[in-house]
């Protein structure tokens, strides 16, 4: 009988593993809603109400960094302790389940899936699954750490803060960095900061790290003692493209924020030439997937929030804390477009040559979330009275699960709240469910249709 209920279980969740990560987190989310909800989390000590704390909850589970009351004025103490644990529960949850589950979807292909370097053992199997849990808990403790080490320091002697504010304030900020949520203790975020490199490259450093996603960095260690043991480099194609493409995104992001924003006085203008370069860094960083700014967004030209918004959708690595459709999508789109246009029968990326199925996969998270975005933008539209750029830049940046704003999120109705509470949900889960689900019901046609070809372009 025993037997009988334990396949059940296993049958059940094999079947359904995108819904049990999406029931998962609704709970959590409803649970910090209900904490928040409560008079001890406010400073004034009156009830929270529900969207506003269901709106905060989705963003610090869904590690987005939108708000609609500011994180350091409105929440008490109490308030912000429980966003910065759903801020790392959803983190380290989002990056466990999704290794898991990425684990769970190469079961189908004798339970195996690489997820790291060309390691001894070559790959990671179920068995392995306490490691992985540990490899994450321990990466994500050291990271936080280090980094809010470094920033409780900087404050306490830069600033000449107490010791106890200097830890607490570096404690969330790199909680807050690490997990790509965003949320800052300060009303203007961490603009006070802007001509600080001590403190603005440590959060955007923790910010790379956390968006580059899990097996990046679990492979990136254990490329270390190899590499010394055997002194040969073994990274997988999905390490590799994912720290291709970051790199390209960041310095193109990087090069475009200082090219059109350099003289806007309410931006980069007041900035020397060096700082520039500094905030032009870290605003590109902060576009792939956190919420912090250290100048104002609302001041940027209409084409630096076009190139935000791109970045934004974009995104970070998979398996990780970052949002949007995932650098390796768009790596493996870009590289079916150079295919069709030098004329090749298979698009090839490093030497390798890519699956017709991962190709299909990644045009419908493309196109399905440029349908969303469209759909929940149209929807704020008719709701809000803002410019057509503000509603795209505030829908891309909750999809996404970015956090950036141009400052309109407070003043949207609770319908408004309500469509971006669906779009961080929908832009955190989405991407990972989604290709699960496509990969769990992938079988094989023991036929083919005949073939025809209508007329394109």
């Amino acid at each position: 009988m025993a037997g009988q209920l334990t396949r059940v279980r296993r049958s059940l969740f094999a079947v359904h593993p995108a819904r049990s990560l999406v029931m998962a987190f609704g709970a959590v989310i409803l649970l910090g809603t209900f904490l928040l909800m409560l008079p001890a989390s406010s400073q004034e000590g009156g009830a929270t109400g529900f969207v506003t704390a269901l709106f905060t909850s989705t963003s610090a589970v869904c590690v987005t960094g939108l708000v609609v009351v500011d994180t350091g004025t409105y929440w008490s103490g109490f308030g912000e302790g429980v966003i910065l644990a759903l801020i790392q529960v959803g983190g380290f949850g989002i990056m466990t389940m999704a290794s898991l589950l990425a684990l769970l979807v190469s079961g189908k292909l004798r339970l195996r899936m690489q997820l790291t370097a060309q390691a001894e053992t070559k790959s990671f199997g179920i068995g392995d699954v306490r490691r992985v849990l540990l490899g994450v808990a321990g990466t994500t403790l050291a990271v936080e750490l280090a980094v809010g080490g470094w920033l409780a320091l900087r404050f306490r002697f830069g600033y000449d803060r107490s010791i106890a504010e200097s830890a607490y304030s570096g404690l969330f900020h790199a909680v807050s960095a690490f997990n790509n949520a965003g949320f800052g203790l300060h009303v203007d975020s961490l603009t006070p900061y802007a001509q600080d490199p001590w403190v603005t490259l440590p959060i955007a450093l923790a910010v790379i790290l956390g968006g580059l996603g899990f097996p990046v960095l679990l492979e990136l260690l254990r490329h270390r003692t190899r590499r010394r043991l055997t002194g040969r480099r073994t990274w997988t194609l999905h390490t590799r493209m994912t720290l291709l493409t970051t790199l390209v995104l960041l310095l193109t992001g990087t090069v475009l924020t200082c090219l059109l924003e350099w003289t806007n006085p309410g931006t980069l203008g007041r900035f020397d030439w060096d700082e520039k370069f500094l905030n032009g860094f870290f605003h590109s960083a902060m576009s792939r997937t956190a919420g912090f700014n250290a100048v104002d967004i609302g001041a940027m030209h209409a084409a630096t929030l076009l190139m935000t918004c791109t970045l934004m959708f974009i995104g970070g690595g998979s398996a990780g804390t970052a949002g949007g459709i995932k650098v390796t999508t768009f790596a493996v789109l870009a590289a079916a477009i150079w295919a069709e246009v030098r004329g090749e029968p298979n698009s090839t990326v490093m030497g390798r040559r890519l699956a017709p199925h991962v190709l299909r996969q990644a045009l419908t998270v493309a196109l399905l979330a440029v349908g969303l975005v469209i759909g929940a933008t149209l929807a704020l539209l008719t709701v809000s009275s803002a410019p057509m750029e503000a509603v795209l830049f505030e829908a891309v940046s909750a999809f996404g699960t970015v956090g950036l704003s141009t400052g309109i999120t407070a003043d949207f109705p609770d319908s408004g709240r309500l469509v971006l509470i669906l779009l961080m949900f929908v832009g955190r889960l989405g991407p990972v469910t989604l290709v699960s689900a496509l990969a769990l019901r992938e079988r094989t046609r023991r036929y083919q249709l005949p073939e025809e070809r209508p007329v394109i372009g």
